[in-house]
């Protein structure tokens, strides 16, 4: 069936099914796929991306449960296992519905988050912009694992929010000290911003990427080709010394996305 769950990671979905039910079953309401698992197939290091819609938001000690326990259904990116890295997003739907700008995010468990979950640390609910993005692309296209669609769920974001999350995105990215480490993810988060910016859709990083090439100058070719390319698995990661390419790309990716949304 179209849009249906791939079966390589129909066990790890029911592993991570079970791991939320057992801390939010009282409240929860939905559970929704979206992303890399839906749209363009997963990628070698493509995360399994979550949205869960809960009635009510849990407790702090709830809260710290649930990313203690997500821990087992998920693993770090090239770990070699049958599990790949879990991305989950857990929201309350009165703070979504009516939708406001910014809305809050209950909690957001990733593989980033590993090594500060186990240390104790986790992350508050808090107020997020990337809400609007998120929210547009799981009603553009996901799979309710559980509960209604996400088109009758939640409603629509609003284009001028969305266009000013896509700002807030940009934003946060200035200098090289803002994308040292994940400059692949840096470069490919620009070019769906950019394209989201230019069509009002979301595509997959490498459809955005290769959309991207053929409208850039020569001279910012290389490093979205070599973005793209890394992220297939068909080319080596070496972005992190490639330092005044990223800078003049991520310049020029922003002063083209700010004169699209102006």
């Amino acid at each position: 069936m179209s849009g249906f769950p791939p079966s390589e990671i129909g066990e790890q979905l029911s592993l991570a099914r079970l791991v939320i039910e057992r801390h939010l079953a009282p409240t929860l309401q939905a559970i929704h796929l979206f992303g890399s698992a839906l749209d363009g197939g997963l990628k070698p290091g493509s995360d399994i991306d979550l949205l869960v819609t809960v009635s009510d938001a849990p407790h702090e000690s709830l809260r710290q449960a649930l990313m203690l326990d997500l821990l087992t259904a998920s693993a770090p990116p090239g770990s070699g296992g049958s599990l790949r890295p879990l991305e989950v997003t857990v929201l309350a739907r009165d703070e979504v519905v009516p939708w406001r700008y910014p809305a809050r995010r209950e909690l957001q468990f990733g593989e980033w988050l590993r090594d500060d979950i186990l240390s104790g640390t986790f992350e508050p609910a808090t107020l997020d912009h990337d809400l609007a993005i998120l929210l547009t692309k799981v009603r553009q296209h996901s799979v309710a694992l559980l509960g209604p669609s996400a088109a009758t769920l939640f409603e629509p974001v609003p284009k001028e929010d969305f266009s000013k999350a896509l700002l807030d995105t940009i934003s946060q990215w200035s200098s090289d000290a803002d994308w040292e480490g994940d400059e692949r993810n840096i470069v490919l988060a620009l070019a769906r911003i950019w394209y989201s910016a230019s069509t009002g859709l979301i595509a997959p990083k490498d459809v955005a990427a290769a959309w991207l090439s053929e409208r850039l100058p020569a001279e910012h070719r290389p490093i979205i080709g070599k973005a793209r390319g890394a992220y297939l698995g068909s080319e080596d990661d070496d972005l992190a010394l490639r330092g005044e390419e990223m800078v003049a790309f991520v310049r020029h990716a922003k002063a083209a996305i700010e004169q699209i949304l102006s």
